[in-house]
């Protein structure tokens, strides 16, 4: 039993890392009492019920007096069973408690002629305890083979730490073709080819045409390049691998450049066959870029990267699709012909693709008759394709949350204001403070309904958004002249004076004094605006000279290292024109509401009663006062 304790505390002492441990060390003593008190009971035999009516002497003098007919004796347990004289069959047996030498007790049994028996109790306790030492060897020998197999499983673990993690279809089963992408159909036609090359590369390589080894997706966020990517799989029904570019990453040198000819070693194994990379500017940034040297593990996964798309052994039959929206940091030698051969542009939709992305996303949704969605689309200029998503997803929740059954105008108009401006709180109680934000509002909205070079309003309003944001008056922008990013120097000129027009409907009303902060972002606008006209875009009495250029230290930081490109004489001229060209917008700002002040204050009556003016309203009131000219709102669309 020494060594069944010794085997316990050494038990013990091996299981107490772990919970399982924990848990076995527990289990063990109460497994071996259960044991022992089990095999305590076996080895007890089951006897009538007895009862002890006699002492030791008593039995001797009884003896004696032949009042005795059968004694039993039990040494094991120190205990004669007397049957008396006169006593029944069925009668219980006396029993009387022995010593352990009873000599006088067997000579008077025998000078009496009394019959008796030694009848020893079974002794188990050896047998339970070879079971409670088989029962500790067995918990042992599974204990160990727990820790054996966690151990392999660690090793298959490490072993398998330099395999790719690259998803793996046999046949693309994305959900998602060509029909299911709008908005993009330029790039839609690009890589249609692909496709075509690998469902039948006969047709090209009969003319030497060689199957492109890779397609760069590039475009801003939201605009369906990983859609896209799940489109060419679906359509091209080859086998098809997805893998993020930062999986590749990891803590230890070596490992994605590993995983990478693991990824490669798998694709030639069931070529022809497509891979995508998503966020490939996580691995294939410029090398050796950045204060202090580059990152060396990512710069070596960089480099078994570009080996395997073009190196001296071929990965005939491969296509490679990758994604990113900053490819500004890419390394050159990735894109170069011969790795990634195409570079797809998917950019944000023009009005027509928007419409094909809102028809797309409205396959599922019920909206009212008064809803259409080329106006939506004329509305939503700038947008992505994952905005439009967006936009009829919250119309549809705002929706539901009003216990209607359709879509309506308002719940789009409501969620185009909530992405673009931000959720809309509680209208302010009449008081100083809102006269003052609607005569500001009022300032911006006149402005640009009374300046002819500028975009028609949509509507203003004073009801407060979060982010701070206490009222605001919208535009409905040319969308020609967004989408192609070229804007007139007059056009310029009347956004810094619209931008400037709040300020200035405080300064005419209220005075100086009385001016408030609340134009800080306008005036923020106006000269980083103001700048870019001086420095970047020739609109100045400088003449056209591009002075600055835009931050593109993307590795150090945009502004963090400023670098001077004139001197300090064209600096001060610079802070000159910019200065000019503000205070000339801010006084035609001033000069316009000066002479419009009655209708200023009709319009501010009538914003503080309904809180929302539409364009279109606001418009009819101002033609009261003043003739505006036709505006073309479909061109401005």
């Amino acid at each position: 039993m020494g060594q069944t304790h010794l085997q316990k505390a050494k038990t013990k002492t091996a299981m107490k890392q772990s919970p399982l441990r924990k848990a076995q060390s527990f289990l063990l003593p109460f497994a071996f009492c259960l044991l022992t008190t089990f095999g305590s009971i076996q080895a007890r035999p089951v006897v009538a019920q007895t009862r002890q009516e006699m002492t030791y002497t008593q039995l001797i003098e009884r003896v004696e007096a032949g009042e005795v007919v059968r004694v039993e004796i039990d040494p094991a347990q120190k205990i004669a069973r007397v049957r008396l004289d006169g006593q029944q069959n069925s009668d219980p047996l006396t029993e009387v408690r022995l010593f352990d030498n009873n000599p006088e007790l067997i000579e008077a049994l025998r000078d009496n002629r009394v019959d008796f028996e030694v009848q020893p109790t079974a002794d188990n306790t050896t047998i339970v305890g070879v079971m409670a030492n088989l029962f500790i060897i067995l918990l042992l020998i599974g204990g160990l083979m727990m820790i054996l197999r966690r151990s392999s499983q660690a090793t298959g673990q490490a072993m398998s730490f330099g395999k790719s993690k690259a998803r793996f279809q046999m046949e693309a089963k994305t959900g998602v073709m060509f029909n299911d992408v709008a908005g993009i159909e330029e790039a839609k036609e690009e890589l249609q080819e692909v496709v075509t090359f690998l469902k039948k590369p006969e047709r090209f390589t009969a003319i030497g045409a060689k199957i492109p080894k890779g397609v760069l997706l590039i475009g801003p966020p939201g605009t369906g390049k990983t859609l896209m990517a799940k489109a060419i799989a679906g359509e091209a029904g080859v086998p098809f691998f997805s893998i993020s570019g930062s999986e590749f990453v990891e803590m230890f040198v070596g490992v994605g450049a590993s995983r990478v000819r693991d990824l490669f070693k798998k694709a030639k194994e069931n070529a022809p066959c497509l891979i995508f990379i998503d966020e490939i500017d996580a691995v294939g940034r410029q090398r050796g870029a950045g204060i202090g040297g580059g990152n060396d593990e990512r710069e070596q996964t960089l480099n078994q990267l570009l080996t395997e798309m073009d190196g001296f052994e071929g990965n005939t039959g491969i296509i490679i699709i990758a994604a990113t929206n900053r490819p500004d940091v890419l390394d050159s030698a990735l894109l170069r012909p011969g790795r990634f051969d195409r570079q797809v542009t998917v950019d944000l939709p023009t009005y027509k693709g928007r419409l094909g992305i809102l028809e797309v996303h409205a396959r599922n949704k019920k909206f009212a008759s008064d809803v259409s969605l080329e106006a939506i689309a004329q509305r939503t200029p700038g947008f992505s394709g994952a905005d439009l998503a967006n936009l009829l997803n919250e119309a549809a929740i705002l929706t539901a949350r009003r216990r209607k059954n359709a879509i309506g105008q308002l719940e789009i108009d409501d969620a185009i204001d909530r992405i673009t401006i931000g959720l809309s709180l509680t209208p302010l109680l009449d008081s100083k403070k809102k006269r003052l934000l609607a005569y500001h509002e009022i300032g911006h909205a006149l402005l640009a309904t009374l300046l002819k070079n500028a975009d028609p309003l949509n509507k203003v309003t004073i009801i407060p958004r979060s982010g701070g944001v206490g009222g605001f008056a919208q535009q409905v922008f040319n969308e020609e002249m967004v989408d192609s990013g070229l804007y007139s120097r007059a056009w310029l000129v009347d956004r810094l004076t619209i931008a400037l027009g709040g300020r200035a409907a405080e300064a005419e009303v209220f005075g100086d004094a009385e001016i408030t902060s609340g134009a800080s972002s306008d005036i923020r606008y106006v000269a980083d605006l103001a700048r870019e006209m001086v420095t970047r875009y020739g609109m100045s009495d400088l003449g056209p000279l591009a002075l600055e250029s835009q931050g593109n230290e993307v590795f150090l930081g945009r502004d963090l290292m400023t670098r001077s490109e004139y001197s300090e004489e064209v600096a001060t001229q610079i802070d000159r024109q910019v200065r000019e060209l503000s205070t000339r917008c801010y006084n035609l700002a001033r000069q316009l509401l000066r002479e419009n002040r009655a209708l200023v204050d009709r319009l501010v009556d009538v914003l503080l009663d309904q809180e929302t003016i539409e364009g279109e309203q606001f418009r009819q009131i101002v033609t009261e006062y003043i003739e505006l000219p036709q505006i073309n709102l479909a061109k401005s669309h």
